[in-house]
């Protein structure tokens, strides 16, 4: 079984994805130069906004998220773990864990990238502002 949502963001002039344990996409507008895990801004949706179906998905220890951030031609695919702790209840916020920590902004814990470790090419593109289309996929093996 799998579920699909997309999430549409913009980069910011202070974007730097530098943050050793996480990225971040949020629904403000504005980033200062703290938010070294914020790697788009503007989101069209925070963890409240996501479908029923995909949260009780991936609420699930056995949940497999696999995401992809499209921006300009640069591509990257995360792999990351659902939990049965999730709760998807932040406003604005999603969070991408490379622990396995969860609260409301939680995504994806297990995270194969974090804001550090994505290709420089897409941090550079979104510190111009681009456009990112972000394409998560909740599956399971029943």
């Amino acid at each position: 079984m799998e579920i699909k949502e997309v999430i549409t963001c913009h980069g910011h002039a202070h974007v730097r994805g530098t943050h050793r344990t996480t990225f971040e996409i949020t629904c403000e507008d504005e980033l200062s130069l703290q938010g070294d895990c914020i790697i788009g801004v503007s989101a069209d949706k925070g963890a409240l906004d996501l479908a029923d179906d995909f949260c009780s998905l991936l609420a699930d220890d056995r949940a497999i998220l696999t995401t992809h951030l499209q921006a300009g031609d640069i591509t990257c695919e995360i792999r990351s773990r659902g939990s049965s702790q999730m709760t998807f209840d932040h406003p604005t916020d999603l969070v991408w864990r490379r622990s396995d920590f969860v609260c409301g902004r939680t995504i994806g814990i297990g995270s194969d990238y974090v804001a550090r470790t994505l290709p420089r090419e897409l941090i550079e593109i979104l510190s111009g502002g681009a456009e990112m289309i972000v394409i998560m996929t909740a599956s399971r093996e029943e």
